[in-house]
């Protein structure tokens, strides 16, 4: 009995010692020895109480295994959980390189779309300037106009001195034994010889040779119906039947026939002959010529 009772009480130690040494492994600080055999009594079979022993050893080995297996299922959550914080965090980030070329294209979109603004305003600045011009460089050109069409026309010069510049030194009608009539019968104008002798408007030359006692001299009928005789002349500039215009040279001044020294001497007529004079002062003042 005392053999078998050692027997058993060594198997009972033998399995009290694996219980003791698994809890050990799994961190255990309550020591196994004695702590399920010396409470338990003896009784049963030496093979129960070793099985009894075992089922003991394995339940708590069991639940060490389990909660070392709920430890290590809590740390991989908690990984789990660490790296998508960490991701999700790592998305936020404001230095992120997409980011940054994103805000980078957004601001040269507003700073591209602000210049075309700036520069449709100016555009729109310019036109606007432009048409402001236009418009008013139209208004002065029709205020000039209907300013020009206010003012009187001016009369064409169509009749002049037949001196530049000469002065009357024998008025029409003076009287003398010079004249054969007894009066003069028309105004002599002061001239050296070779003087510019014009016609005082236009018309055709219908007289041009010698004339008597007015030496050589040229008879104008002009345009209106009347006759200009030009007289004492030195020198002829247009000959008979041409035609001439207001002012220009027809002759040159002398002292050709009945005449005490160089001079022109002029008459209004009526008609192309002597004798149908009429004053050649106002003659010429009729058509603003005043000598």
């Amino acid at each position: 009995m005392m053999i078998v009772g050692g027997s058993a009480l060594a198997g009972v130690g033998l399995v009290t010692g694996i219980a003791t040494a698994s809890v050990s492994d799994e961190g255990q600080s309550r020591s196994a020895t004695g702590s399920g055999a010396v409470d338990r009594p003896l009784s049963g079979s030496l093979d129960d109480q070793a099985e009894t022993q075992r089922e003991e050893a394995g339940g708590k080995g069991g639940s060490a295994s389990g909660e070392g297996k709920d430890t290590g299922r809590k740390d991989g959550a908690e990984d789990s959980h660490q790296k998508r914080g960490d991701a999700d965090a790592g998305g936020k980030k404001p230095g992120k390189p997409e980011d940054s070329g994103k805000k980078q294209q957004e601001k040269k979109a507003a700073e591209k779309a602000q210049k075309a603004e700036a520069e449709k305003k100016a555009k729109e600045k310019a036109d606007k300037e432009k048409a402001d011009k236009e418009k008013a460089d139209k208004e002065r050109k029709q205020k000039a106009d209907r300013s020009q069409r206010s003012k009187p026309a001016p009369k064409p010069k169509g009749w002049v001195s037949p001196i530049d510049g000469g002065k009357v030194t024998t008025p029409y009608k003076s009287g003398g034994a010079l004249w054969s009539s007894g009066k003069h019968s028309g105004i002599d104008f002061a001239a050296g010889t070779g003087t510019k002798v014009r016609s005082v408007s236009a018309g055709t030359v219908v007289v041009a040779g010698d004339g008597g006692a007015y030496g050589n001299n040229i008879v104008v009928r002009h345009n209106d119906g009347t006759f200009t005789q030009y007289g004492h002349l030195s020198k002829f500039s247009v000959s008979l039947g041409q035609s001439v215009k207001a002012g220009q040279q027809i002759a040159l001044s002398g002292s050709t026939g009945n005449s005490t020294g160089p001079h022109l001497h002029f008459e209004a007529r009526t008609t192309p002959n002597y004798g149908s004079d009429m004053d050649p002062v106002n003659y010429l003042r009729q058509h603003e010529v005043h000598v």
